[in-house]
């Protein structure tokens, strides 16, 4: 048998665990194939509400494990990624009948010391009478306490993670489906299908990963062909975005009567984020979509606390996921354990098979650096941990230095308005200049698609980030899709048809 051809690793689901943990394990010196049926970041990790936090709540549910380790990945993500992830502050008003004010103060303390925080400031109680916090807000809240958690691009963390991978010698694919795996001479033979051409091949690898979130008893029961499969518990989140509600660069933490939490966040600087639900969803991954009585939930939720009520006329535009988590017999689907599990079988002769269930974006990479504790125990060791210095494509810049940044592209190409500056420079960090190439004007940047969305970034995005429809630029890789309209969405598809065909490979 020819081996040369043979991989490490083959890793099922392009999200952040599954893209996390080729990063790290192509950066170890492992070879690394990574297949996605969908576009990167097309399920759960787009759906978010795209917070880098511990996890207040889970503190009521004894989850110290899980908030500690989330805590004290706030600041090495930060730091390893400045242009996708910033710090953000969160007024938590204090409401009479709900949680005492004791328990939130205990609460805050424990955030405050037990994540090794060094940057980001501490807790502060606020006079919500003298706060502009408040000035948004019903009378009736006098109080509030403030604290620090941070903000994450979630599907460029995604698109980023999966960048680096493939800088590094990964084979990354997307809209490439796993149609059947077996275990085959020592090894695993993985059949996959190119969505878009019908084209089939067969992939050999030493240990397969089953990273595909919602999906991963369905790989296990309909593509490794094990029976009676049930680890996951599919709970739906989902969000609607209306007009900007307040100016204040803070965000909100509203408790609500039922023991649940929302948050009211500002979002794409001309909106505002509400959510998120927590429901069990029983049905496909692929048909989750908002409800009605999720939609009146955020908005009566919401209108508890804002002076002007928040409307279903308002919203903008919604988004929904299903989270997938383990399934620890937890009564509520807010209750569910948010902390991920790690599950093998096979060695000795047996090709190994790791699965990941559960998790949250905060700690994927500590979930991938235990997956590559799992992993070198079956392969052997290569490289150490590298993941927690090294910073993703675009954020090789200080942690603080974000508007530096921006005013240093602002100098390289003046034409840019400054709007357009800092928002290149949110998603794309100093690979902004790559983007723009030697570009002196407007002009050469191609066609204007509306949104301050040129035929440049739309190249760069399908060239280097696998791209390929309107639907992965507008939703996933930026969020324009909130300023264009359908005829302009209509002619960006069209113009993206006639590219990403002579582009699909070149990503890899």
């Amino acid at each position: 048998m020819d081996t040369s051809s043979v991989r490490d690793i083959f890793v099922i689901g392009g999200g952040i665990n599954g893209c996390g943990i080729a990063r790290d394990a192509v950066g170890r010196g492992f070879s690394v194939f990574l297949a996605e049926m969908d576009d990167l970041a097309s399920g759960t990790s787009s759906g978010s509400t795209k917070l880098i936090h511990g996890g207040l709540r889970y503190l009521e549910f004894y989850e110290f494990r899980l908030v500690r380790e989330a805590l004290m990945e706030r600041e090495v993500l930060w730091k390893n990624a400045p242009h996708i992830i910033w710090p953000m502050r969160f007024v938590l008003p204090y409401a009479k009948g709900l949680r005492p004010a004791w328990l939130i103060r205990l609460g805050l303390f424990l955030y405050d010391n037990i994540g090794g925080r060094k940057l980001l400031p501490a807790t502060r109680t606020l006079d919500m009478t003298r706060d502009p916090a408040g000035k948004p807000l019903k009378p009736l809240f006098k109080k509030a306490f403030e604290y620090s958690d941070g903000w994450v691009n979630d599907a460029r963390l995604v698109a980023l993670n999966a960048r680096d991978a493939a800088d590094r010698g990964a084979t990354i694919r997307t809209r490439t489906k796993v149609v059947a795996a077996r275990r085959e001479n020592g090894l695993w033979a993985i059949s996959i299908e190119d969505l878009r051409t019908g084209e089939t091949e067969e992939v050999k690898a030493r240990l397969l990963v089953n990273a595909a979130g919602p999906w991963v008893d369905h790989v296990l029961s309909g593509v490794v062909g094990q029976n009676n499969v049930h680890n996951v518990r599919l709970v739906q989140g989902s969000h609607i975005v209306i007009a900007k509600k307040f100016d204040d660069p803070r965000a909100y933490f509203f408790q609500n009567k039922d023991g649940r939490i929302i948050f009211a966040i500002p979002y794409e600087e001309e909106f505002t984020l509400i959510g998120t639900t927590d429901q069990d969803h029983p049905g496909d991954p692929h048909d989750v979509k908002i409800s009605d009585a999720e939609i009146d939930y955020l908005c009566a939720a919401a209108s508890e606390y804002f002076a002007v009520p928040v409307k279903r006329s308002d919203i903008v535009w919604t988004y929904s996921a299903v989270r997938p988590l383990y399934d620890d017999g937890a009564s509520k689907a807010q209750e569910a354990t948010r902390d991920y599990v790690l599950k093998a079988d096979g060695g000795e002769g047996t090709p190994p098979l790791v699965n990941a269930f559960g998790g949250k974006i905060t700690t994927y990479r500590r979930l991938s650096e235990s997956m590559l504790e799992k992993i070198e125990g079956f392969l052997g060791k290569r490289g150490k941990p590298w993941t927690s210095d090294a910073p993703l494509p675009g954020g090789d810049f200080p942690a603080t230095g974000f508007d530096a940044q921006v005013a240093k592209l602002k100098a390289a190409y003046p034409f840019l308005d400054a709007r357009i500056a800092r928002r290149l420079t949110r998603l794309y960090g100093t690979r902004a200049s790559v983007l723009l190439g030697l570009a002196k004007s407007n002009a050469d940047l191609g066609r204007d698609f509306g949104g301050d969305l040129y035929e440049a970034e739309v190249r760069y995005l399908v060239e280097n980030e696998w791209a390929l429809t309107a639907q992965d630029v507008l939703w996933r890789r930026t969020k324009r899709g909130l300023h264009l309209s359908r005829e302009q969405v209509a002619a960006l598809d069209e113009f993206m048809h006639g590219i990403s065909r002579r582009h699909v490979a070149a990503a890899e």
